[in-house]
């Protein structure tokens, strides 16, 4: 674990920078939560009813915090604040003007009807960045669609590759269309708080979900490109289809993730001649139709039974072990349960568990980026307006009889 006492003042990557976060659900809150694992003070602005749509989303306790909340605003601080309400839109601007970043992620037309367009927003602070995410991009013919994970991955060419080669398309488990947008995002926000040494100013960050899938799914118009023809679906095969083996291979006990991922390069036939050594069919080297990998992908399925007559007799932890001690790479198929519960990954941090105030003791996904000079704590989402007094103590110099008199009159 690390060291208790590492979270000094000055000592984080984003230490000083303050964000207002208008997001909500996934894609907006991944931008907004990195920069907080980041070290930066990111002031989430929600609904003094409620807050925002993801606590109640999927809950399984009412009135509880979900987990899926929990798990998408980490390290922030959360305030209240009713945007219908002039007097709330005033206490925004102000915020605004003390920040930084600024993200949100609304349904198209909704964040301009509020009357906080990037054009509004840059004229109260020139220097703010502005993170947006939206379904589709500016001119596209779906520009004012509604969009979440799953249609960006279908409109993104995510699905069409994804699945067996007969079957029909699928969604990966991963939320790529959220998740991965909102990285995307937050490297914009971050070359552009880069550029703004330099320039003094801000400028507007903006992402679309389908345009990000287009960008994860680069070698499969790889693919495209040498097949003159659309990237198809090719099961555990990677999508250029130009190797074998590369798929997934049952093992011993037999459970739904009893299997291991082998795979050799296609550079060359050294890790072919590992494999072909630990499962004892080094006279197969020999053999003509094996010579290449090229050739090897016309024989795939022989191949692969030779493979599973040996992956059959171990475990799925005891193939990666003898398989991965010899160079050929290759990967256990492990489920949520075991990685949360090994050990390595709690002492890395990768799952933390943090204390909560209505779940208590629970045990999330941390931050997997590593920086030698700066460490962030990670700390549990906060309730509903928590961080009020502080927030608006601090950056509006608002008195404890200034919100009360704000919270009767339901303005936070």
């Amino acid at each position: 674990m690390s060291s208790p006492g590492r979270e000094e003042a000055g000592r984080t990557a984003l230490a000083g920078v303050k964000v207002v976060d208008l997001t909500q659900f996934e894609a907006g809150t991944s931008i907004t939560e990195t920069l907080a694992w980041l070290g930066a003070d990111v002031i989430k602005i929600e609904n003094p009813n409620g807050g925002e749509q993801g606590r109640g989303a999927s809950t399984d306790i009412k009135g509880v915090d979900s987990y899926y909340f929990m798990l998408l605003n980490a390290n922030k601080r959360s305030v209240t604040l009713n945007l219908k309400d002039e007097r709330g839109k005033d206490m925004l601007r102000k915020l605004i003007a003390k920040a930084d970043i600024f993200a949100e992620n609304f349904a198209p037309g909704v964040i301009e009807k509020l009357g906080f367009s990037y054009e509004e927003v840059s004229r109260i602070n020139s220097r703010i960045i502005y993170a947006t995410v939206k379904g589709f991009g500016k001119g596209s013919p779906y520009e004012k669609h509604l969009a979440f994970d799953m249609i960006a991955q279908a409109a993104g060419g995510v699905m069409s590759i994804t699945g067996e080669s007969d079957g029909k398309p699928i969604k990966p488990g991963v939320t790529l269309g959220d998740t991965g947008t909102g990285l995307h995002a937050c490297i914009g926000v971050l070359a552009a708080l880069y550029q703004r040494t330099v320039s003094g100013r801000g400028q507007k960050v903006e992402v679309a979900m389908q345009d990000a899938m287009v960008n994860y799914c680069r070698i499969a118009y790889a693919s495209q490109l040498l097949h003159k023809k659309p990237c198809p679906r090719m099961g555990n095969q990677v999508v250029l289809g130009t190797n074998a083996p590369s798929d997934v291979f049952k093992c011993k006990p037999g459970g739904p993730n009893d299997y291991v991922y082998i795979y050799t390069s296609r550079a060359n036939n050294i890790q072919w001649e590992r494999l072909l050594k630990v499962i004892g069919r080094e006279d197969l080297k020999s053999d003509p139709r094996f010579a290449t990998p090229q050739l090897r992908v016309k024989i795939v399925d022989e191949i692969n039974g030779y493979i599973q007559a040996w992956t059959k007799d171990y475990t799925k932890h005891e193939a990666m072990q003898i398989l991965g001690e010899q160079g050929v790479p290759c990967g256990a198929v492990l489920d949520t349960d075991e990685l949360m519960n090994e050990p390595s990954m709690r002492e890395r941090e990768i799952f933390v568990e943090v204390d909560h105030p209505a779940r208590g003791k629970v045990v999330i996904p941390g931050w997997p980026v590593k920086l030698s000079d700066s460490y962030v704590a990670v700390k549990a989402s906060p309730i509903l307006g928590a961080d009020n007094a502080d927030v608006y103590g601090e950056w509006l110099g608002l008195s404890k009889g200034d919100l009360d008199a704000l919270k009767k009159e339901q303005v936070i």
